[in-house]
């Protein structure tokens, strides 16, 4: 088994029976202590268990902390390009996009620069920065910018959203609870994004599967509002499922 199959069932065993212990999953897998410890110190160090003595535990309701977007940026890289070329298939010429902030809808944004028709709303001044220079037209929501994602929130975001139509919302999060919905650790942030839900036509959630079972401060939409999810093959079965069962498209990356 390799060892991103292994800690990935890791977490499913996380999500199912709410704690796993170390000596348990060495015997599950047929592997050495010492390998499962360093499975666990990855995982915790990627933000998707809490480590605990001997094993380890899911991450506490509201235990997201709001990160910055240079330790968001180094977090499963590889997952977020292969999401931003799925996202780009489904963008159409002269079509009117909105991007969130965050590093999945900025690889969104690098991956949108040869369009030679396409306007893209967003509150992140970093996508701005990324579509400098080329075809894109951007429309930047105005507000106050907050310095740890170099976004734009407050009600001056909030109000030129209501006055504005989109086509699609890519809409990057820091927890999906399936079962409860898309959350933020800002308050202000989770507000914008609701309203660039609004103004869209079909909003489609882009993450990668580290995000799900998380559930952070502030809510920003319930789960039956998403319809669309692109992620990849990492998101835990039971998920997956739920989110089907919901009517919701997956595109697994």
């Amino acid at each position: 088994m390799l060892s991103e199959e292994r800690r990935r069932e890791i977490l499913e065993l996380l999500q199912h029976d709410g704690r796993v212990l170390v000596r348990d999953l060495s015997k599950r897998f047929r592997t050495s202590l010492i390998t499962i410890r360093k499975d666990l110190e990855h995982l915790h160090h990627q933000g998707q268990l809490e480590r605990t003595h001997g094993g380890a535990l899911p991450l506490k309701v509201g235990a997201l902390k709001d990160q910055t977007l240079q330790e968001k940026e180094r977090l499963n890289r590889r997952e977020k390009t292969r999401i931003a070329a799925a996202a780009v298939r489904m963008i159409r010429q002269g079509q009117v996009i909105i991007l969130d902030s965050g590093t999945t809808t900025t690889a969104i944004a690098r991956a949108c620069r040869h369009f030679r028709s396409l306007t893209v709303v967003t509150n992140g001044t970093n996508i701005a920065e990324e579509l400098a220079g080329t075809p894109v037209d951007v429309i930047l929501t105005g507000g106050m910018l907050r310095k740890n994602s170099f976004s734009l929130v407050g009600p001056l975001a909030e109000e030129s959203l209501r006055k504005l139509s989109a086509d699609l919302l890519f809409l990057a999060v820091d927890g999906f609870d399936v079962s409860y919905g898309l959350t933020t650790p800002n308050l202000l942030e989770a507000r914008v994004n609701r309203a660039m839900a609004e103004a869209a036509r079909r909003t489609v959630v882009v993450c990668d599967s580290s995000k799900f079972g998380k559930r952070s401060l502030s809510l920003i939409l319930p789960t039956s509002a998403v319809h669309e999810t692109i992620t990849d093959k990492g998101i835990p079965k039971h998920d997956l499922k739920a989110l089907r069962e919901a009517q919701i498209d997956v595109t697994l990356v």
